[in-house]
């Protein structure tokens, strides 16, 4: 039985998580810890999901919990991703990260911890976003430069990143497949007059309304015709599911920094 505990467990996508662990075989929750001050504080973490009482209090203590599990799920913020990410690598423990947002510098204290601890990073872990990635980049391959790419993401209102962390690794899976330096091609929304639309640009484009759990569109438009791939999460279990899956699979890897497309052997093909 792996043991998880799951940072931020009163949030909206903690919730979900605690929930999803509960139907999940071979998988079972041990703790879930908030910030500190946070009104949830001493709860119980099971009622707070609504799956019921488990007698397991919700805390703010992160170094005791990762004494307890064998994984820890985090969905939570830059700033407190990387405190799970401390005291993750001082407990040698495993972690999976589906927090967005966060900058270079962060990214490459990630890339440095997995040189001892073993870690999953992605910026979605829908397991069909993750396929959406395998086939936009195959996709962008076939038609080349003949074709332009855009790419829209909506979320709901109260997402404070934008664009979202998959809408920017689909832009960069495309610019990699075109041999592109996506700083120099990448368009993050358009007003007033210009010449046209450069032949080598690709295009970012974010929506915020209401309670999108989130929908991503990439359109590849030729002359005469258009070729789209589409994928709506219709809810945030689909994000907790496969966050689930990647802490069964990451805690029989060896120290590293994997994504999904390692968790789900599409990596290479």
């Amino acid at each position: 039985m792996i043991k998880i505990g799951v940072v931020g467990a009163a949030g909206r996508m903690g919730k979900t998580i605690v929930a999803c662990i509960e139907d999940t075989d071979g998988v079972a929750l041990c703790c879930g810890t908030e910030a500190e001050g946070n009104p949830a504080l001493g709860q119980d973490v099971g009622e707070l999901a609504g799956i019921g009482k488990k007698n397991i209090s919700l805390h703010d203590d992160l170094a005791d919990m990762m004494r307890t599990c064998d994984v820890v799920i985090d969905f939570s913020t830059p700033e407190s991703s990387l405190r799970t990410l401390k005291e993750a690598v001082a407990q040698k423990k495993s972690v999976v990260f589906g927090t967005t947002g966060l900058s270079e510098a962060e990214k490459k204290q990630l890339k440095a911890a997995a040189k001892t601890i073993r870690c999953v990073f992605a910026p979605n872990m829908s397991i069909g976003v993750n396929v959406m990635f395998k086939v936009a980049g195959d996709v962008a391959k076939i038609l080349g430069d003949a074709y332009d790419v855009e790419i829209v993401e909506a979320h709901h209102k109260f997402k404070k990143d934008a664009p979202s962390g998959t809408a920017v690794r689909l832009s960069e899976v495309v610019a990699e497949a075109l041999q592109r330096d996506l700083n120099k091609v990448g368009v993050y929304g358009r007003k007033g007059f210009s010449e046209g639309r450069g032949p080598k640009e690709i295009g970012v484009h974010t929506l915020r309304a209401g309670d999108i759990v989130g929908e991503h569109r990439v359109m590849f438009g030729g002359m005469g015709e258009t070729l789209e791939i589409f994928h709506r999460a219709q809810s945030r279990e689909t994000f907790a599911r496969g966050s689930i899956r990647a802490a069964q699979w990451v805690v029989e890897q060896p120290p590293g920094l994997y994504d999904m497309q390692d968790v789900l052997g599409l990596r290479g093909k």
